[in-house]
């Protein structure tokens, strides 16, 4: 379970939640993506195209081309036994290649959206076609999500805990904006919401369903209950991995000329660490995070 803190205007966490989307559809994932507040068929054709190898080095080509410039001058200053030692990587060259870019100038091509299976979650869609429920003290837009993420791993033969059904894929579960007022979820908006405690209990739900079967899941929570420390405690001891993106608009940082070539932080709070109780924190507490005409780069 990956939690993502939206930035502020959400425009980056979108993108990062998009990024989630493509990599499933490049690998031949199934895909799940729940949301209130986009419908998610127009979130899967917004989806960045996968760029080629090629592209990558053609954004860096700039780059290094200054790069060598510059140590050719550093060559003539430097003293002659130092020349020969070798020299740290400044960017990720391509045999250190993780996973796939992408282009995020262009969109991904419809017939390769077509080549995998994808399911949609759609809240206002969802409660038009069935009447309202309600059971275990948890908001009824949970308790459907559940329900509808319950069929889908058990028809799919996702379900790793019946041997009867062999998992044959995994599932990439996406939920936009969890926990946002649209999901009928009053908690931060009220002093007496109607049922305080129905994020956790959802949570702990899904957690339960994602340890059973062959399944990823990222959720992106929207900027007002970041700000709530006993909110984010408890979702934060429910999660593996969590992550915040500092955008860096209408902030003073925007002026900072040490982040002058960056629009934003991102914050690892949480890394999920195998067959241990307590959770893993990321050394790294200076990442930063820029968008480019054509790549999202985290540095």
């Amino acid at each position: 379970l990956v939690f993502t803190e939206e930035d502020k205007y959400g425009l980056y966490s979108n993108l990062l939640f998009k990024y989630f989307l493509a990599e499933g559809i490049v690998c031949g994932h199934e895909l799940f993506v729940a949301s209130a507040k986009e419908h998610p068929d127009n979130i899967l054709k917004e989806l960045p195209a996968p760029s080629l190898d090629d592209t990558r080095g053609e954004e860096l080509g700039d780059e290094t081309a200054a790069v060598k410039s510059e140590d050719f001058q550093d060559s003539m200053k430097i003293a002659w036994r130092y020349q020969n030692l070798p020299k740290m990587e400044a960017s990720p060259t391509t045999h250190t290649k993780f996973g796939h870019y992408y282009d995020v100038s262009k969109k991904m091509p419809p017939e390769q959206l077509q080549s995998i299976k994808w399911h949609s979650f759609y809240l206002h869609e969802e409660l038009s076609s069935q009447p309202k429920m309600k059971a275990c003290n948890m908001n009824s837009a949970y308790m459907r999500l559940l329900q509808s993420l319950q069929r889908i791993i058990s028809q799919g033969g996702f379900d790793g805990s019946d041997p009867q059904k062999k998992p044959k894929n995994v599932l990439r579960i996406g939920i936009q904006s969890l926990g946002s007022l649209l999901w009928g979820d009053d908690i931060c908006c009220s002093e007496t919401p109607e049922d305080a405690h129905s994020l956790t209990k959802f949570l702990y739900v899904l957690r339960g369903l994602l340890r059973k079967s062959l399944s990823a899941c990222i959720i992106t929570m929207p900027t007002h209950l970041i700000q709530n420390k006993a909110i984010m405690e408890r979702v934060t001891n429910l999660s593996d991995m969590v992550v915040g993106l500092e955008s860096f608009i209408g902030s003073e940082r925007e002026t900072n000329p040490l982040y002058k070539d960056y629009h934003g932080l991102v914050h690892v709070h949480q890394i999920p660490r195998l067959n241990s109780l307590i959770c893993d924190v990321s050394d790294t507490k200076d990442l930063a995070f820029r968008l480019k005409r054509k790549l999202f780069t985290i540095e």
